[in-house]
């Protein structure tokens, strides 16, 4: 994604500190840096959706929030008749949260997203650190909630159940979406987000 501007032939220059360095030739490039990025995971009828509102309002100054789903007619026009490239749209949004530390924010994106979904893209090593947490409830609230939206979104509920069963066994983070109103689910993503950024200036 950063390719060097001096050498006769595209190089794509890699991390260097805060900034992206040409291999080949040395060049800097300033806009390399590179911030933390938040992931808000869960399984369908989870409640990324509905926090999603209030949390981007909470974090405003301080951390840019994204629902994935805002891109998925964009692929859906790339893709042409082909299906949509899932990593490529991952990437796509490793790329977005670059672009975003270069204004000195971080990036929270709120979608189905784990860990080895990403750590091998070609972006990810332009991002910082990776932080998940998991957004749950039990499995019958998630089925009425899917069960209560518009006929067309898909609600296939078996290979959700196992997404949100390896959740809950491999993300060690969670909030219960079942407890609360989805204000106070933004809250505790909040302060989740807010402290692993105190940790990380300490």
């Amino acid at each position: 994604m950063h390719y060097c501007q001096s050498c006769d032939d595209p190089v794509l220059m890699e991390p260097y500190g805060a900034v992206a360095r040409c291999p080949r030739c040395g060049q800097l490039d300033e806009t390399g840096a590179r911030m933390p990025l938040f992931i808000v995971t869960g399984a369908s009828g989870a409640g990324k959706t509905s926090v999603f509102g209030p949390l981007a309002r909470l974090l405003a100054g301080t951390a840019l929030a994204f629902d994935v789903d805002v891109l998925l007619d964009s692929a859906g026009m790339l893709s042409g008749d082909r299906p949509i490239s899932w990593p490529g749209f991952r990437d796509a949004w490793l790329s977005v949260a670059h672009g975003i530390a270069q204004n000195g924010l971080p990036t929270v994106l709120l979608g189905p997203f784990i860990p080895e979904h990403l750590e091998q893209l070609p972006a990810r090593r332009w991002v910082g650190e990776l932080n998940f947490l998991v957004l749950d409830c039990s499995d019958e609230l998630r089925h009425q909630r899917v069960a209560a939206r518009p006929p067309w979104r898909d609600g296939d509920f078996g290979p959700q159940d196992d997404f949100a069963r390896w959740l809950r066994e491999n993300i060690a983070y969670r909030v219960d979406t079942g407890l609360g109103t989805p204000a106070d689910t933004a809250r505790e993503v909040f302060i989740w987000v807010t402290g692993s950024l105190g940790r990380g200036r300490r």
